[in-house]
């Protein structure tokens, strides 16, 4: 076949490959972090639980602070408050690594989630700003490659940074975040294609929260990251390795490589997905993708042994893999090209919220009921996010008649 420009696939421009380099930066470096943090919190003499608060701090305040993140980027844009949200995190990183008491660290750690906050969100605004409307979902599934490639490594580099103790792992993450925002501030200072980012936000077409919440598919992915969030950010890293090592009689090694087929499924999909996501579109695989999900989170309290078990996770995450590029260009396409820091940074609560209580409620049901009752309602989140995207359009659909110069503007988006 000739490579026609019909045929050709659009060429990404290179402040995309920026933001996903700073992404797989970030990702590094906390793969590098992340298994030593309750290890060093157990240095001051604390108990267990104590340790492990450390990590649910971190999360707690990327939660409360994503409206605070959502603001600064309406006031600020989002460029200044990516290199902003990545410098807190990279200052209080570093400063961590010097805490000399328990206090001091969780302080620290809590700062981080607020920085990590004004990041993340911001990172996936600027990423729909750059992305073509012809490649969201290729470029959303790239840049969760680059996440995917970066927390794979990561614990490879810990173990050799670990070797110069357990402070060391604070240093190399402050590093890489210093290099990522170096990164992205350079690429993006010359842009022609972010030159509206830095222009007066007053200037800017903006879709306010309640704007966007007049949109059924805005709706529907809010329920779908929430239940995204809950199965694959709370239950598989929580509640599967209890499942795998109490039901199965297996070993935290056991665990880790039923974690490790649910990366090897996300990873076998999640380039094609984004090319899929953009030719047949976003519903196809949202349907698909959180069918796959239902039936997986269904059927791992009946697995009877390990490999079934790992092909099931296996089966999960090949569907984590096109549900997660499709709902980020489902937001961009809620977005068309404006300013939406509350609309993003809602979607982002949505997610982390799903994250926060799936560990909570599951395990308090899991002691009262059994695996089977909390798998059977993650199963049913998922479901009902599968049904609901049935229910709605293709939001490649989406009519959007007027831009909006200001918030409050009662011109915008068509509810569909």
């Amino acid at each position: 076949m000739l490579n026609t420009p019909e045929t050709r696939k659009p060429r990404l421009p290179f402040e995309v490959w920026a933001l996903v380099a700073g992404g797989f930066t970030v990702a590094l470096g906390y793969g590098v972090v992340a298994p030593v943090i309750p290890q060093f919190a157990l240095e001051f003499g604390v108990s267990n639980f104590a340790a492990s608060a450390i990590v649910s701090a971190f999360a707690l305040m990327r939660l409360v602070s994503a409206p605070l993140a959502g603001w600064v980027i309406g006031r600020f844009g989002e460029q200044r408050t990516y290199i902003a949200g990545i410098l807190i995190v990279a200052l209080s990183t570093g400063a961590a690594s010097l805490a000399v008491d328990y206090t001091q660290f969780v302080v620290l750690r809590g700062a981080g989630g607020v920085g990590s906050a004004m990041f993340t969100i911001a990172a996936t605004a600027l990423l729909i700003k750059v992305s073509p409307p012809d490649a969201r979902a290729r470029v959303a599934s790239l840049n969760a490659a680059g996440f995917l490639l970066g927390g794979l490594l990561g614990p490879v580099f810990g173990g050799l940074v670990t070797t110069f103790g357990l402070r060391a792992p604070f240093v190399f993450y402050f590093l890489t975040l210093i290099a990522a925002a170096i990164v992205v501030t350079v690429a993006l200072r010359s842009s022609r294609r972010t030159a509206s980012l830095t222009q007066p936000v007053e200037d800017t077409p903006q879709l306010s929260f309640g704007l966007a919440l007049g949109i059924r598919q805005y709706r529907t992915l809010l329920l779908s990251v929430f239940s995204f969030g809950w199965a694959s950010f709370g239950i598989r890293v929580s509640v599967l390795p209890l499942f795998v090592v109490v039901a199965l009689h297996g070993s935290p090694a056991t665990a880790a490589w039923v974690l490790a087929a649910y990366a090897a499924g996300n990873a076998l999909l999640i380039f094609p997905a984004g090319r899929w996501g953009d030719t047949l579109g976003r519903k196809p695989l949202l349907v698909i993708g959180m069918a796959a999900l239902t039936v997986a989170y269904l059927l791992v309290p009946a697995t009877p042994v390990l490999w079934t078990t790992l092909l099931v996770m296996l089966v999960a995450g090949a569907g984590s893999a096109l549900v997660n590029p499709a709902q980020q260009a489902v937001l961009a396409d809620v977005l068309a090209q404006r300013r939406g820091g509350n609309v993003v940074a809602a979607y982002s609560m949505a997610s982390d919220l799903g994250g926060v209580l799936g560990p909570l409620v599951a395990g308090a049901v899991v002691d009262a009921a059994g695996f089977g009752w909390a798998f059977g309602i993650t199963a049913a989140l998922l479901g009902a996010a599968t049904l609901a995207w049935l229910l709605v359009p293709d939001s490649r659909g989406l009519s959007h008649p007027a831009p909006l110069r200001h918030s409050t503007d009662d011109d915008g988006v068509q509810p569909r």
